[in-house]
């Protein structure tokens, strides 16, 4: 292989192999494969200089999961003292904050509850969309999805068709992890199998909910593991209905270690430099050509991580997060106001335009309030 001719063919949005990424991986240099990276992004956004960004909270519905992660520290088992289920008086407080703060998004997450089925999610998406017509839905991801499924004795097609109706906007591209499931079995094995995972977004494209695809790397997984996860995903998106958007965006970060037991029972620690992520981020846009969107993860490589990623192939810069307890509990300290995210995006050489979940361009609203960080 020359790594030349991998890279103008990746530069013709062809579908390189799996062992063409990981010679790229290997062998390219950074430089190399930061110019083509950026040469990709202009080509999928028709050379604008905009880096989108949104305002919403990361909401959690409960912290009662038995998936038992062993990168999370956020879940607590059933009957656990500080396990809850939020409730909708807490739901309306933090939304009517959101609002104010600029806000028209929730990214409602939770746990595998084991008690908490269809009825459940579908009862709160309604009562949510009732109360605040105007807030998107961004929630659950598929392996919810598929624990919903399983508990209810549905498919995957029937759980996200009752949640679309209940007012399900979009669906994340949560619980990805590495989608191999070698690496499932340590690391999540509580968790929806690489298969089914792939299987609820292909369900999900089939009733045109959007999603988003994730990545979260540096842990237990081999480089041939990481770029096997790039190809499905993919292929995934190759199989979409045409009318469908499918994969909107993926977003790739390293494993956060902090007191999880990865790192406490295997040692298991997260060793990704700034130049690797930088790598991954040009080597995912050069692996998915069918993904318009690639954001930095800020939050978990930092600010100027993050904005050098702008330069190797990101287009977005996520959310300013005004809420966020999963990865934070695993000792990712990186905050932004909206003004601070507008200006680290304008360091970088960068316009700041605020987007919609659909990545639609948003009018700054006339009247909100500056969040102020402290926690």
């Amino acid at each position: 292989m020359e790594t030349s001719k991998l890279l103008e063919r990746a530069l013709k949005l062809d579908f390189l192999s799996l062992e063409e990424g990981m010679w790229l991986y290997h062998n390219a240099p950074t430089a190399d494969l930061v110019y083509t990276g950026n040469a990709l992004r202009d080509i999928h956004k028709k050379n604008s200089r905009h880096v989108t960004w949104i305002i919403d909270r990361n909401l959690n519905t409960t912290n009662v999961c038995i998936a038992n992660c062993k990168f999370c520290n956020f879940f607590r088992r059933p009957g656990h003292e500080e396990s809850y289920i939020t409730d909708i008086e807490t739901y309306k407080r933090k939304i009517d904050e959101t609002i104010r703060y600029g806000g028209e998004q929730l990214l409602l997450q939770g746990g595998h509850h084991p008690e908490l089925g269809l009825r459940f999610y579908t009862g709160l998406f309604r009562e949510l969309k009732q109360l605040y017509p105007q807030i998107k839905l961004h929630a659950l991801g598929p392996p919810e999805i598929a624990h919903i499924a399983k508990l209810d004795g549905l498919s995957h097609t029937e759980v996200l068709s009752a949640l679309k109706e209940a007012g399900l906007d979009s669906l994340p591209g949560a619980g990805a992890e590495i989608l191999n499931d070698r690496v499932r079995r340590l690391i999540s094995k509580g968790k929806c199998s690489g298969r089914e995972w792939l299987d609820v977004m292909r369900a999900a494209h089939q009733l045109d909910i959007t999603t988003s695809a994730t990545m979260m790397f540096g842990h237990v997984e081999t480089i041939e593991e990481r770029f096997e996860h790039l190809v499905w995903l993919r292929e995934v998106q190759a199989e979409k209905p045409a009318s469908a958007k499918g994969f909107l965006a993926f977003i790739p970060w390293p494993f956060q270690d902090d007191g999880t037991l990865l790192r406490k029972i295997r040692g298991i620690r997260n060793t990704i430099s700034g130049d690797e992520y930088i790598r991954m981020i040009a080597l995912s846009r050069i692996m998915l050509p069918n993904i318009e969107n690639i954001q930095a993860s800020w939050l978990t490589i930092g600010k100027q991580v993050a904005q050098l990623c702008l330069h190797a192939g990101a287009n977005d810069f996520g959310s300013i997060m005004i809420e966020e307890n999963v990865v934070s509990a695993a000792g990712a300290p990186h905050r932004f106001t909206s003004s601070g995210i507008q200006e680290a995006i304008r360091e970088a050489g960068f316009i700041p335009q605020l987007r919609n979940q659909q990545y639609e361009y948003r009018e700054m609203p006339a009247l909100m309030e500056e969040q102020v960080i402290d926690y």
